[in-house]
C-alpha cells in the first residue's frame, strides 16, 4: 500500500483556499504549532482532528486519503485510440478520451477529400466545440454554411443539426469536444 502524505494534503488544500496556517488552526480548534507539525508530518493527526481540519477547510475527509497519481485508464497513448470508421475510406473518428463515461468527450475527426460527415445534418444533445487542425472545411449548421480554415474554431449549440463537408483535395482534421458525450 502506498504511503499517503496527509500533512502535504492538508497544506495543499489550505493554500488552495488561501487560508493562513494560523487561520486554519483557529477554525479547526488547535494551535498553529500543532497544525504545522501535522503539515510537516512530525505528528499524525487523530481521526477527530482530521475531521475538524476537513470541516474547517470545507473538504470531505476522504480527500486527504485520495491518491492523486493518474491511473492508466485516464491516459490514451498515441496509437491506442479507439477508432470509429475506416481511415482513408470515410470520415473516421479517434476518441481522445479513454471512454465516454465522463462529462466530456474529446475526438479527432478526419474527413477524406471530397467527403462529408453525414448524408443529412445530425444533432446531438450536447454542445460541441471544434477546432480545425488542418485543411479547409465547410460546416453546415441549420441553414447556415460557413467555411473554416486551419486554426479556426466553432461552437455548435446543443440540438443544432450540422454536418461537415470537405470539398478539397486533401484530408481535413478537426478536433472537437462534446458535452455530454455523444458517441
Amino acid at each position: 500500500m502506498q504511503d499517503i502524505n496527509i500533512g502535504a494534503k492538508v497544506q495543499e488544500f489550505r493554500t488552495q483556499k488561501k487560508i493562513s496556517l494560523r487561520q486554519l488552526a483557529g477554525k479547526a480548534g488547535m494551535t498553529p504549532s500543532m497544525l504545522s507539525q501535522i503539515e510537516n508530518n512530525v505528528v499524525n493527526p487523530s481521526i477527530n482532528t482530521l475531521k475538524e481540519i476537513a470541516r474547517a477547510l470545507e473538504v470531505p475527509m476522504f480527500k486527504f486519503f485520495q491518491d492523486d497519481s493518474l491511473p492508466e485508464k485516464m491516459i490514451v497513448r498515441d496509437g491506442q485510440r479507439k477508432i470509429i470508421g475506416n481511415p482513408g475510406q470515410e470520415v473516421f473518428y479517434q476518441l481522445l478520451t479513454p471512454d465516454t463515461s465522463g462529462a466530456i468527450e474529446f475526438c479527432l475527426m478526419e474527413i477524406p477529400p471530397h467527403s462529408e460527415s453525414a448524408n443529412q445534418p445530425h444533432e446531438h444533445e450536447g454542445e460541441e466545440v471544434a477546432y480545425v487542425i488542418e485543411g479547409k472545411v465547410k460546416i453546415i449548421v441549420g441553414s447556415r454554411e460557413e467555411w473554416l480554415n486551419t486554426g479556426d474554431s466553432i461552437r455548435i449549440p446543443a440540438l443544432s443539426p450540422h454536418k461537415w463537408v470537405n470539398e478539397d483535395e486533401i484530408s481535413v482534421q478537426v478536433v472537437f469536444a462534446v458535452t455530454p458525450p455523444g458517441f
